[in-house]
Formats: C-alpha cells, structure tokens, sequence
C-alpha cells in the first residue's frame, strides 16, 4: 500500500539562497535541515528561512551523527558541530579521486564512497583530532554513489550510476559486496532508511523518488511533485519526512510521509480532510464529530510545537465545515490535531510560499 504523502520545495527566500546544491541531512539536534550548497552549507529552519550553517563547507554528501555534522569537500572530510558551526575536524583523504555520498554508524564510523575511483572508505571518528582511513573496497565494479547503513543486518546499502543501476550490499562483517538487485533506474544519486527498515532511493531516469522493501522483494513509487535531478536525500527518522536535494532546480523538497491505511484510519477516526493541501491562503477543513465533543482543535509544527488553537469550544455534533486562515503559519509542514471526547485525529498539511 502506497503511504500517503505531502512536499514541499523550498528555494531562497532571504538573502541566502541555494546554488550548487548536493546533498541534505537532517540536523537532530536543532530541528532543521542542512543543504550542501557548493563551497557553503545552508541551515533552512522550519519557517523554510535560509541562513549559512557558520562558514561550513561541503559540495557533496553530509552526515550528521550525535552533535557532529560530516562532510565531504573535495578531497577532504570536515567535521561541524551542530550547535555552534565550528570546525572540528579536518581531514585529507589520500587517493580519491571523487568522494560523493556518505554513511555513519551513529557511533564511531563513517565510510564515504568514490564515485570515480570505484571505492569504499572506512573513517574511524572516535578522534576528531586523529581519524584513522581504510579503504575496505578497492573496486566495487559499478559506479557507487549514495550510501546508507543497514544496522540491522550488519550491511551498508549503496547505489550507483548508470542505466539498469544495481543496488548492492557492503557485508561490515567480511567487506564481501553483493548485488541485491538489478533495478530499471538510470542514475541513482542518494539512498536512505526508515524506521521500518524501508529503503529510499533518488533516481534521474525516471526522475523520482522509490521505496523498496528491506529484502528489496517489492518497490512502490512515492508520487512527490517539483523533483528535478535529484541527489543525496536524508531520512529523518525522527520526524519521519525525507529530504530531497534538486540538484537541477536548486530546491529542497520535503516529503511528510503519514501511517498508512489501516494505522491511518486509527489516527484519523473523525475522517479530517483539508483542501486543497498544500495550503496558500485559505482552506477547507471537514470533519466527522458523530456525537463526540470537541476538547481542543489545534495546529502544530514539524517540531511537535503547538503554533495555533483554531477552537476550544465544543461544536455541534456531526458533520462540520471550517475555514482555515493560513495567516501567522511560515511556509512548512504542521499537524491538524482535533481531540475529542472519544479521541485524537491527526492530519500533516503544507504551507505553500506565498
């Protein structure tokens, strides 16, 4: 069952804007998302503004893990802290001849791999001051680009170049590589992972977004609108919404993915419906009450932070009709959360710019 999903594409809305952009990640630690965007990186907090992540510097992938933002620039790896932008670490990589996507363990590894060279490197990050490199795959036959860990089944996952464009494993116990499948894709640029252990992968030819199974037995195209050459993508788990880095238009697309049908329908028991959505100016909410009563009808952020109370009194039983006044809510994603007296419904939406 296809997941239902809503994007977003954002570019420049102040002085600082998106040129030459790679790859984005997800910042945990501050709710926002980080762009690699040529010889800088830009921060876009949650109202889509853009400012410079200190003076930061990456032009492909990134990696964020515990306060520490890796990333590759040129032939080197410079590490960032989250907080405060400041370099931590700064490494040249001997041998490369064109570092491109980038994975982490979450704890004291990274491996990056070549696009040109046909390799896989291991970094070990446990110091900052003292990263140890290996190459743990001289030839990977194919041409590797976005890279992700498999914690789960020991593995790094990585797509590569080209038409008919194999997805291959990384064995982490013997540096063995297998391809897990031969896909009808032409370019495959970033890949992540879900909670659930699904599989997101960018594509050029056809340009669009993919997900695939764990075992990568099943794929279903995620329908995502404003798509153009895209590159590294990042999975934020947390907030479950992928980023998409359009290398071609220079935009950053958000895609919010809800539960699907059945947990859907148990997280949305009054039937909420909002259109159109995205949302420009105004737009229709309908919902169901039966005989319930309403508690409390309130907006919320990509964060969880609650930025709206559109009621808190009760309204008539059944079927009901609202206008919603986008005014005070910045361009992003939020919540529609209706709390009853026989439950919660809840409803992600956009925010369209102006």
């Amino acid at each position: 069952m296809l997941s239902l999903v809503l994007s977003i594409s954002v570019s420049g809305l102040v002085a600082q804007y998106y040129t030459q952009i790679e790859a984005t990640e997800y910042d945990h630690v501050n709710n926002r998302w980080l762009v690699s965007n040529g010889n800088s990186i830009i921060a876009q907090a949650n109202d889509g503004t853009l400012s410079y992540f200190g003076t930061g510097a990456a032009n492909y992938g990134m990696e964020a893990m515990g306060n520490t933002l890796f990333a590759i620039h040129s032939s080197t790896i410079k590490g960032y802290d989250l907080t405060t932008g400041a370099q931590v670490m700064n490494v040249t990589v001997p041998g490369v001849s064109f570092m491109n996507g980038m994975a982490s363990d979450g704890n004291n590894k990274i491996w990056v791999t070549d696009f040109s060279a046909k390799k896989i490197i291991e970094i070990n990050v446990s110091d900052l001051s003292a990263p140890v490199i290996t190459t743990v795959v001289t030839n990977t036959v194919s041409t590797p680009n976005g890279i992700v860990h498999d914690p789960a089944n020991g593995r790094l996952i990585f797509v590569n170049w080209g038409a008919s464009a194999p997805i291959k494993a990384l064995d982490l116990y013997d540096y063995s590589v297998s391809t897990l499948t031969t896909t009808t894709l032409t370019n495959c640029d970033g890949i992540d992972i879900d909670g659930n252990g699904n599989f997101y992968v960018s594509s050029w030819s056809p340009t669009r977004i993919t997900k695939f199974t764990n075992d990568f037995s099943s794929s279903e195209i995620i329908p995502t609108a404003g798509l153009s050459s895209p590159a590294d993508i990042s999975y934020a788990q947390e907030i479950d919404v992928l980023g998409v880095a359009n290398s071609g238009n220079e935009t950053l697309t958000l895609i919010a993915f809800t539960p699907n049908s059945l947990v859907e329908n148990a997280s949305n028991p009054h039937g909420i419906k909002l259109f159109p959505n995205p949302v420009v100016s105004n737009s229709l909410l309908e919902f169901d009450l039966g005989t319930a009563n309403v508690l409390s009808l309130e907006i919320y952020d990509i964060g969880g932070r609650k930025v709206k109370t559109i009621s808190r009194t009760n309204l008539a039983n059944g079927f009901q009709r609202i206008i919603l006044d986008r005014s005070g809510l910045n361009a992003g994603l939020y919540s529609i959360v209706l709390n009853t007296s026989v439950g919660e419904s809840t409803l992600p939406f956009v925010v369209s710019m102006d």
